[in-house]
């Protein structure tokens, strides 16, 4: 594979909350589209300048600090390309959104390095090895279901990015959980990995996890569940999971989550008992999303229906809910 390389030029000022980090934490949380790994390289090989000064990675840098990052990007030669059904819900010059069903790893991982998102990505668009991450800026667990937008070309790249960044992309799920939730909130509450289990997240302390905000309302009542809808404002690893789980309402499926156990309601029907004992994932769907368009600058919105078994589901919650 030939093996080509592109300019990357990015700036930033240090905010308050992040003087006195390591400037490659500080880089991780400024250039969230990029790797610690692949920013660590850079500053050993002097391609991020702090006020005009070459740093090292454990270096501490001070608040309104200028950052200068002038590197160049290979591409992803490891993440291959491979013909794997997509579900485009749009496509331009710019940008394709697509509709990620559940039990699809969205890139390559240990364990995971082939029939991801990112390989049938990388068939349809070859072009895409020459964006950091094959142009994946936001993701979705395994077994969540829902729109994924990618850039095509650097420049919208780099414009959605600042949107996530801006918290002004629009993302809402639907969910349903265990537990009657009476009306709707907002859940602030910094996430970061667990102190003991280091594949999971938790709430923790500000200074060791990322602030972390989801807005949710009630959509539907149940007998023991709730179907609600969750507005990100934050986009952390796990965040509505973490969140849910936090204010004691995990999501129906979620193993990582819900304590190890699983929960029956009591006086559930026989109908709802089995549904519940099939449904093998977290009910968590990304329903909707909204940008400005990197290019047109007008603002453009997608939906994507319920799957399925998450339709099965709370059909099944409906009748139990009726027999009751």
């Amino acid at each position: 594979m030939k093996n080509t390389a592109q300019v990357i030029n990015c700036q930033a000022i240090v905010p308050e909350h992040l003087a006195e980090k390591r400037l490659d934490q500080i880089l991780s949380q400024l250039f969230p589209a990029y790797s610690r790994t692949r920013l660590q390289q850079w500053i050993r090989c002097k391609q991020v300048w702090v006020d005009d000064e070459l740093k090292r990675p454990r270096d501490k840098i001070k608040a309104g600090a200028k950052i200068i990052i002038l590197a160049s990007l290979n591409e992803e030669v490891s993440w291959e390309a491979e013909e794997l059904p997509l579900d485009i819900i749009y496509e331009d010059e710019a940008l394709l959104v697509v509709n990620k069903p559940a039990g699809l790893v969205v890139h390559p991982a240990a364990g995971n390095t082939h029939k991801t998102l990112v390989n049938a990505l990388l068939h349809y668009l070859p072009e895409l090895k020459k964006l950091p991450r094959a142009g994946i800026i936001h993701r979705l667990d395994k077994d969540t279901s829902g729109l994924l937008i990618i850039p095509k070309i650097l420049n919208a790249y780099n414009k959605l990015i600042k949107q996530l960044q801006a918290r002004t992309m629009k993302r809402e799920y639907l969910a349903v959980i265990q537990g009657l939730l009476i009306a709707g909130g907002t859940i602030n509450a910094p996430i970061g990995r667990h102190p003991k289990l280091r594949k999971k997240m938790a709430v923790t302390e500000l200074l060791n996890g990322k602030p972390a905000v989801s807005h949710y309302r009630v959509m539907e009542r149940f007998n023991h569940h709730t179907l609600i809808k969750v507005k990100l404002e934050t986009g952390r690893t796990h965040q509505i999971r973490v969140h849910m789980a936090h204010i004691h309402h995990p999501l129906v499926g979620d193993k990582t989550y819900n304590s190890g156990r699983f929960h029956l309601p009591k006086k559930a029907s026989e109908l709802l008992i089995n549904c519940l004992h099939q449904f093998s994932r977290q009910a968590l769907h990304a329903q909707c999303l909204g940008i400005i368009h990197p290019v047109t600058l007008q603002p453009m919105e997608w939906h994507s229906p319920l799957p399925e078994d998450m339709l099965h589901l709370i059909n099944c919650l409906r009748e139990d809910k009726l027999n009751a």
